[in-house]
């Protein structure tokens, strides 16, 4: 199984190359998030503001929250679909995938709520942290969730699939090469894996397909680790 080991081994001193725009990609600016965060409020229920991860935000929220809640949305599931990524944990030579929203099937998260008082300026660290390009590939939207305490609304990132990024297609051995191989200067795909992998299952989420992906990640960097000790042993 995929392991801090792993994640060590996988670790690389990589200085950031700074943004890549895509063609038909512009940098956001101040102006794109001031309108972004307008049209959320505008649009937000009445009755508490929910954001709901499935992926990073997770483990790495970067707002404030008041409350936190394991959540299921139905007719989404989470993938590694958001391609491709040249910085922050892949190159030019093995870029990354990251992982969105894509449709069909079903994905259990988290639901955080973000306090009412203060909720513009957790807006803007939420956007600002997923939202660098215009148009964005992931762009924002309400979806009907479920929870133990009952349903609600939540703000999600979901992956526009008509997008230049959207990557489909791959199979689980595609997959696992890239995840087992790219390395950004934020972390390696291994590290992001894991991370997502361990917070899912302390909260009691099993999602079949992040373990099976786990695990074939796990099998390529022990090859790579025994063949670089068989290496050094000759």
């Amino acid at each position: 199984m995929l392991s801090p080991r792993h994640v060590e081994a996988m670790r690389r001193d990589i200085p950031d190359p700074g943004p890549r725009l895509l063609p038909g990609f512009r940098p956001a600016t101040d102006e794109d998030y001031d309108a972004t965060v307008k049209e959320i409020m505008a649009s937000a229920p009445a009755d508490g503001f929910w954001v709901f991860a499935y992926g990073s935000l997770i483990w790495n929220p970067e707002f404030d929250y008041v409350e936190r809640r394991v959540a299921l949305a139905r007719g989404w599931r989470r993938a590694f679909c958001l391609g491709w990524d040249f910085r922050f944990r892949g190159n030019d030579e093995q870029p990354g995938l990251m992982l969105a929203l894509d449709r069909g099937g079903q994905c259990t998260g988290v639901v955080f709520r973000l306090p009412d008082g203060r909720l513009e300026e957790n807006l803007h660290r939420l956007i600002r942290r997923e939202v660098s390009m215009v148009p964005t590939a992931f762009p924002w939207r309400w979806i009907g969730l479920r929870t133990e305490q009952g349903p609600l609304t939540g703000l999600t990132f979901a992956m526009n699939r008509k997008s230049g990024r959207y990557v489909s297609g791959l199979s689980d051995e595609a997959l696992a090469d890239v995840l087992a191989s790219a390395c950004g200067f934020r972390g390696s795909m291994c590290e992001y894996l894991y991370a997502t992998v361990s917070h899912l299952e302390e909260l009691g989420i099993r999602d079949s397909h992040m373990w099976k992906l786990q695990a074939m990640v796990a099998e390529r960097i022990e090859r790579r680790l025994a063949a670089s000790a068989e290496k050094v042993a000759s």
